[in-house]
């Protein structure tokens, strides 16, 4: 994970600067916000977000606000999927998760209002970004859009449903992709979609890029099957085995454990083939795409 030190640096220096302190009221939901975004995390996300927009040639000082708010929405998803109500967890990044750490009524307003900081801070220009590094409103109104679509009822919340309501029962092949896109590939394609949009890219650099988010968001959630059935709680930092002891649809479930991960190679060699004749250094983006396929939780 060492790729990933720097893009994990910045935007959680990012994070530290646009969430309320501790002493602003009301004193215990910041403190929860900030327990909830601030611990230990991959930071997958908003890597995307820095790695592609550098690629594309936009500044680290233009990607710091959409950075933080992909991570924003994908903190409050933690929180929430994390409830009683939901997948009832109490470990999550090898900590308690926040309606433990805190109660399940500040978890619940914890989700709110991380969801609402992440649009407030995407619509907010970066007051370190000279003004004409700004991206232009049009820009940012698709920007808005893209995320709010990735995070509603056609993306992860959607998703969610989905796997909510496939508990216990039987799925094929295309429905568990499809709730997979939605669930999990939903944030993992808007990362890489604002990134490229900080950068102003064109639409045939766009629907390239969106095909390569497509394919690494569906590899992640295979790998995250994977690693729930052979992977150790003290690295992943949650419990192993939580979706068979569930009754969840998983590719491990439907293909086994040897097809699932057969499945996950070829989207990543999807991904790396849809990299494939942009005229920019896609060597991080594959880097990426490699350290996700090959992680350990």
């Amino acid at each position: 994970m060492s790729f990933l030190k720097p893009y994990q640096q910045r935007v959680e220096a990012a994070l530290d600067q646009c969430l309320p302190t501790v002493g602003i009221p009301p004193s215990r939901l910041h403190e929860a916000m900030r327990y909830a975004t601030l611990s230990s995390g991959k930071r997958l996300r908003p890597a995307l977000v820095y790695i592609t927009g550098n690629a594309l040639g936009a500044s680290n000082q233009t990607l710091d606000n959409p950075a933080c708010a992909i991570e924003l929405i994908h903190a409050y998803s933690l929180v929430h999927d994390d409830l009683p109500a939901m997948d009832d967890d109490d470990l999550r990044r090898g900590h308690p998760t926040c309606h433990i750490q805190f109660d399940e009524a500040t978890a619940i307003l914890v989700g709110d209002a991380l969801q609402t900081q992440a649009f407030s801070l995407l619509s907010t220009p970066c007051a370190s970004t000279p003004e004409h590094q700004q991206p232009e409103a049009k820009t940012t109104l698709k920007m808005i859009q893209i995320l709010a679509q990735a995070s509603g009822s056609r993306g992860m919340a959607g998703g969610q449903m989905m796997d909510l309501s496939s508990v216990g029962q039987q799925r094929n092949l295309a429905e568990l992709e499809d709730m997979y896109i939605h669930k999990t590939g939903a944030l993992i394609r808007a990362s890489v979609l604002l990134g490229a949009l900080s950068a102003n890219a064109d639409q045939s650099t766009l629907k390239k890029l969106d095909h390569f988010g497509k394919c690494i968001g569906l590899a992640f959630q295979i790998q995250d099957d994977i690693l729930d059935v052979e992977g150790h709680s003290q690295i992943t930092g949650k419990h192993q085995g939580m979706d068979e002891l569930r009754n969840k649809p998983t590719y491990p479930s439907l293909l086994g454990l040897n097809d699932a991960k057969k499945v996950a190679e070829e989207h990543y060699q999807d991904a790396l083939s849809s990299l494939e004749g942009l005229d920019i250094d896609t060597t991080p983006l594959v880097e990426i795409t490699k350290l996700i396929i090959n992680r350990q939780h």
